[in-house]
């Protein structure tokens, strides 16, 4: 009997994947184990194996398609069997024949819509959307090839739906607010109450706008899709720009004794951990120290509430060919500049290669990026929701400083703390920002920590 073969869970959030390549050719053979296909979240690509041996037969399913999780994508077996688009993940599988409440045949001028009474589902399909209260006829089937609803797409409807708290979405019922048109301010982009009272007063018209002039056809040479780890760069980004109320600070470092002290780091221990701390490495352990005796800007904002947050986990930005990643360090103050260094290192080789693991970019309570390797001295950075606040770094070099009646050549750092002033007030977050300065120039104190 032919072993199914359906995109696996990859993680409590990921309800859909992009199918990367398939990496195994239609009817092949194939050992139990063998990567067949790579899937991508909006984390990482992942490879999936065949769970069996045998021949592979591949669904109609092309590279580039986004395709729910447990969606059966192939099957393997014997030689002359064959995939049927009606096949369902044993795991998921769905007993009781199709039901069909007075379904209408489609006539001569092709298929007609179904009213909702006569969507075709299977029993648990519609047993699910009874207790949801789902309108099957907003759910789109992927069973029997593409005309009947499945128990996996109800479950993947109600994924895809708004999330809102259970208050936002009575004010929504009783105030006819479409909860899909209304953006969420709450934490990961919850609808709360107040999201749903500004979108049940009504706005004045925008002034009509000129019409744009379309470009010529020859002026763009690339589209590229804003899907997959770009279109969840720019949702959450834009959320962060509207939703939170940036204040930026900079500060300028005299980062001198940080460069020495660096450099004896390298020289000594580089041969033993098989790295040299970098200047991130030394800026986290410092970060998360400040962290910890300035847990107001350790937290994140809940409905009702600021949360202070018990555990340091550090987000380091970096740059991958996917775009933006930001693997996290969890409980970064508790681990030594060598530990923090190693598994900093692998979670950002994972990151670059796109294996990042499910756990890898969650779980952040503050965020790191750095730009000085591309001579950057400042910028203002967004704040990665639902964090508190990001700092930013620009780069190190030499500058003249006035010392006394001296004029003498320094090293000079740039730091720019952007946070949110609904959690964190100008003083705080000042005196935040001051004491990292002060570890910056005179590292030793470190060692009193």
């Amino acid at each position: 009997m032919a072993e199914e073969v359906f995109i696996p869970k990859l993680g409590q959030t990921v309800e859909e994947v992009t199918l990367v390549k398939w990496l195994a050719a239609d009817g092949s053979k194939v050992a139990q184990g063998q990567e067949i296909m790579e899937v991508e979240t909006d984390k990482a690509v992942f490879p999936v194996e065949a769970n069996a041996k045998g021949y592979l037969h591949r669904g109609p399913y092309n590279e580039g398609e986004v395709l729910p999780v447990l969606t059966v994508v192939a099957v393997i077996g014997a030689e002359n069997d064959k995939f049927e688009a009606k096949a369902q993940p044993s795991g998921e599988a769905e007993h009781g024949e199709l039901s069909v409440v007075e379904a209408s045949q489609p006539g001569a001028g092709g298929p007609q819509t179904l009213a909702p009474a006569e969507v075709f589902a299977s029993p648990r399909a519609r047993k699910l959307a009874r207790e949801k209260e789902v309108d099957l006829a907003q759910v789109k089937p992927t069973g029997g090839g593409g005309v009947r609803v499945a128990e996996r797409d109800v479950v993947a409807y109600l994924s895809q739906a708004p999330k809102a708290t259970p208050l936002a979405k009575k004010m929504a019922a009783e105030a006819g607010v479409d909860l899909r048109e209304v953006p969420g301010t709450g934490p990961r982009g919850k609808i709360v109450k107040e999201d749903v009272a500004r979108a049940a007063v009504p706005t004045k018209p925008a002034p009509a706008l000129q019409p744009a002039l379309p470009l010529p056809e020859a002026e763009v040479v690339e589209r590229v899709p804003l899907k997959g780890v770009r279109a969840i760069i720019a949702d959450r980004m834009g959320t962060s720009v509207h939703t939170t109320a940036r204040v930026t600070l900079f500060m300028e470092v005299d980062a001198t004794e940080f460069v020495v002290v660096r450099n004896r780091l390298k020289e000594r221990v580089e041969k033993d951990w098989g790295f040299a701390p970098s200047y991130n490495d030394l800026l986290a352990k410092i970060v998360a120290t400040a962290l910890r005796k300035f847990p107001r800007v350790n937290a994140r904002l809940a409905p009702d509430a600021i949360e202070v947050l018990s555990h340091v986990n550090l987000g380091l930005a970096v740059d991958t060919e996917r775009g933006l990643m930001v693997p996290v360090v969890q409980d970064a103050d508790r681990k030594s500049l060598q530990q923090f260094g190693v598994e900093s290192r692998e979670l950002m080789e994972r990151a670059r290669n796109g294996r990042s693991l499910p756990d890898d970019l969650t779980g952040g309570t503050f965020t790191i990026t750095n730009l000085g390797m591309y001579d950057v001295d400042a910028f203002t950075p967004v704040i990665n929701l639902p964090e508190a606040a990001i700092l930013g770094v620009g780069r190190i070099g030499p500058k003249p400083v006035a010392i006394g009646d001296q004029v003498v050549i320094r090293q000079r750092w740039n730091l720019c703390l952007v946070f949110d002033h609904r959690l964190v007030d100008g003083a705080p977050a000042a005196r935040f920002l001051q004491y990292i300065k002060q570890l910056i120039e005179e590292p030793y104190l470190l060692i009193a920590m």
